[in-house]
């Protein structure tokens, strides 16, 4: 068993699951898609008592990255993205922000990340897998050590993310939910942006776009 402890919380108007991830041995912490409210998840980390390192983000859309830029400025926390999202996070009409979120956003990432790269967050290893098909460089990233994978909005319970959405592609999509539940182990648990977690046995069994 790896050191890998977390919490979640919901937050933003299309009620996004937002992770605060811990190294249990240091204290370091990386969050998931910090969707808004970072007053919020300033009180959470504070209440965690944990050193905030970085900030993953599974894509580029509004209601995932609604409180980087300042949560990023607090914390000087990296930020990574996959290199196919950098232009989605920098441009409100892409993202939405423009036009469905409360105002525009558009955030810089420190690390541009490519399918498949393996990272050390927080003290633990992770592989950040290029997931497109939601949006064009869309990521999820699996702790190893753990067995959980972040799937942000390519995996939902039962399920798979929205295709009708600026640089999606709905081919992409069921590709990379297909690559994603033949690569990984069956144990393995899947912790989405929205709804509820799953398992990539469950999903193999139950998915219908599998």
């Amino acid at each position: 068993m790896g050191k890998l402890k977390f919490t979640s919380k919901v937050l933003g108007s299309v009620m996004t699951n937002v992770y605060l991830g811990e190294n249990s041995e240091t204290g370091e912490a990386f969050l998931i898609d910090p969707a808004d409210r970072a007053d919020v998840i300033e009180a959470w980390i504070a209440e965690q008592g944990v050193k905030l390192t970085a900030i993953l983000l599974t894509h580029g859309h509004f209601d995932h990255i609604g409180a980087v830029n300042e949560l990023k400025k607090k914390y000087q926390a990296k930020v990574y993205a996959m290199e196919e999202e950098r232009v989605i996070l920098e441009d409100p009409a892409l993202n939405l922000s423009g036009g469905w979120g409360a105002s525009s956003v558009s955030v810089k990432t420190d690390v541009l990340l490519k399918d498949g790269q393996k990272l050390v967050i927080a003290g633990m290893p992770v592989t950040a897998y290029h997931t497109p098909g939601h949006t064009k460089g869309g990521a999820c990233y699996y702790f190893s050590e753990d067995g959980v994978l972040f799937s942000g909005d390519t995996i939902f319970c039962e399920s798979v993310g929205r295709a009708d959405l600026p640089t999606a592609s709905a081919r992409a999509l069921v590709k990379s939910v297909q690559r994603m539940i033949e690569l990984l182990p069956e144990e393995t648990r899947v912790f989405p942006g929205h709804d509820m977690e799953t398992t990539i046995a469950h999903e193999k069994m139950y998915n219908p776009y599998i």
